[in-house]
């Protein structure tokens, strides 16, 4: 268990996991071991009045030479934000749990508001801070949930889902946990506001009216509303009270504009509208992620920020896991595993033959090491083949 001490406690050999309090601007590296006197006297220095020690991290300095001329004040490990602890196969039911009770979580929230009782907090900070640990063990699985999507749950789904691809995208930006958590927290009540939009509108499969528009912008004021009241961080309230906001002022409730926007409401704009698009709606079909992304980027930069979307799409890859594909060699499979350092030959777990028309035996094809028949060639719809497949993906990844 973490332990908040004064910076005037910190002795060399701790492993310090975060800055709780400072005084000034002044950014340093905020997670890793303290090795000198040094160090910790540059921390002071800085203004840091209070950090959180993780006890069971020590460092027997006796057994080391160190120089008090270290040039960090921490000495951070390397992190590759890339690199997976945790094998898909042993991470994929901690997802499916973790999942499973953030829409008991969101149901929950919504009949509570619904009665006029104010929402706790509290177990959507848990279930954030379980994405995360899962994220950073093992990002493919709980990126693999995201796609699987049930029929009219779309309100629970997506909100989980910006918050699992915030966490996601917060990682590979570099940031420290304590934001990513709080963004986690806010993605996850985004759109909670929604429930006070009546579902006449909310679910409506033709045009809405201009008054019905109107009402359906007010869902991100809502949103605010209600967070304010929960007494979240500032970071939680704006990524869910700006979410719709845009660079250009095109956005709503508010309006805001360019520098009006910081970086984290940038990325949830990028995130909300990437799986608002990939989700089926009763107004709707769904689009594949790279017709996603060819929009998210024709919406640089007047809407969206075009380095983060390029980072976005960078972190998730061009073909996210869970994304049903075609091979060359006429082979259906779905992404089960990233690669990075080559984004068009991820890890497929192939099921089906198009050209016979029938199941296969599920095999895990790496198609940075096969024959040029099995690379990719198109992202394509279940319903093209007739598959059933949220019943292929419980069957294959899934416990």
């Amino acid at each position: 268990m973490l332990k908040t001490i004064l910076i005037s406690d910190l002795k060399p050999g701790m492993y310090v996991q975060g800055v709780v309090k400072q005084q000034g601007s002044v950014k340093v590296k905020s997670e890793g071991w303290v090795r000198t006197q040094a160090a910790i006297n540059k921390l002071a220095k800085s203004g840091i009045l209070e950090v959180s020690v993780d006890p069971d991290k020590f460092i027997d300095l006796n057994a080391e030479k160190n120089s008090d001329s270290s040039e960090n004040a921490i000495e951070t490990p390397k992190f590759d934000p890339t690199k997976a602890t945790a094998s898909f196969s042993s991470e994929a039911n901690k997802a499916k749990k973790l999942y499973t009770e953030a829409k008991q979580l969101q149901s929950k929230a919504f009949d509570d508001i619904r009665a006029g009782r104010k929402i706790d907090v509290a177990p959507f900070k848990q279930v954030a801070s379980g994405f995360i640990d899962s994220v950073f063990r093992n990002q493919d699985a709980l990126a693999c949930m995201t796609r699987i999507r049930e029929k009219d749950a779309y309100l629970l789904e997506h909100s989980i889902n910006v918050s699992v691809l915030m966490s996601i995208f917060a990682k590979h930006m570099g940031f420290e946990r304590e934001v990513i958590h709080e963004l986690a927290t806010g993605a996850l009540l985004h759109d909670i506001g929604k429930i006070k939009v009546p579902d006449a509108i909310l679910n409506k499969p033709g045009k809405l009216t201009d008054a019905e528009f109107d009402e359906i912008k007010r869902h991100a004021l809502y949103s605010k509303e209600i967070l304010e009241e929960s007494e979240l961080s500032d970071i939680a309230i704006q990524v869910a009270g700006f979410h719709h906001e845009r660079l250009d002022g095109k956005g709503y409730p508010f309006g805001l504009k360019d520098d009006e926007i910081n970086q984290y409401v940038r990325m949830i704009s990028i995130v909300d509208v990437y799986d608002a698009l990939t989700a089926k709606r009763v107004y709707k079909d769904d689009m594949n992620p790279i017709q996603a992304f060819k929009i998210l980027r024709a919406g640089c930069p007047s809407a969206f920020d075009s380095d983060l979307v390029a980072r976005f799409i960078q972190c998730i890859g061009i073909h996210p896991v869970g994304t049903l594909v075609k091979l060359k060699s006429q082979k259906l499979g779905i992404v089960s595993q990233s690669n990075f350092e080559q984004p068009l030959k991820p890890t497929v777990k192939v099921f089906y033959s198009a050209k016979h028309q029938h199941y296969t035996e599920v095999q895990d094809l790496n198609l940075a090491s096969n024959r040029i028949d099995d690379e990719l060639e198109s992202s394509i719809k279940p319903e093209d083949f007739g598959i059933d497949l949220i019943k292929f993906f419980r069957n294959a990844f899934f416990d």
